[in-house]
């Protein structure tokens, strides 16, 4: 079966929905309002749909990851952004050197798992 796509999109949750389009604005991506409980944000081809829902055993349980070019910029990036800080229950885990690559995590302030990683080229 040849699918032939064009881009992948997941719906994820957000336990504060306005939060939530907070701390992925600061975090870079764009936002596209699509309804008064959706929005899609975006990073250059990349996108996610973010609802105004929330499920803790779905929400603990997602997780995504995006690849970026230099996971080591992006860190320190990150860093600088003091996410932390400004979200209550977003934590932060460093930079790993992994056989396939190097990876650093983001919990957002739901809960959502999101891995940052960089291929071995």
């Amino acid at each position: 079966m040849e699918h032939k796509g064009i881009s992948l999109r997941p719906f994820i949750g957000a336990k504060d929905f306005e939060v939530s389009r907070s701390f992925y604005s600061d975090l870079g991506f764009e936002e596209i309002v699509i309804s008064h409980n959706m929005s899609v944000f975006r990073s250059g081809t990349l996108s996610f749909y973010l609802q105004n829902y929330y499920v803790k055993e779905w929400i603990d349980n997602t997780m995504l990851f995006m690849e970026v070019d230099d996971v080591d910029r992006f860190w320190t990036e990150l860093l600088s952004l003091n996410l932390p800080e400004k979200y209550e229950n977003v934590k932060y885990t460093p930079v790993k050197t992994l056989p396939w690559g190097k990876e650093c995590f983001v919990h957002d302030p739901s809960g959502i798992l999101w891995h940052f990683g960089e291929f071995v080229k």
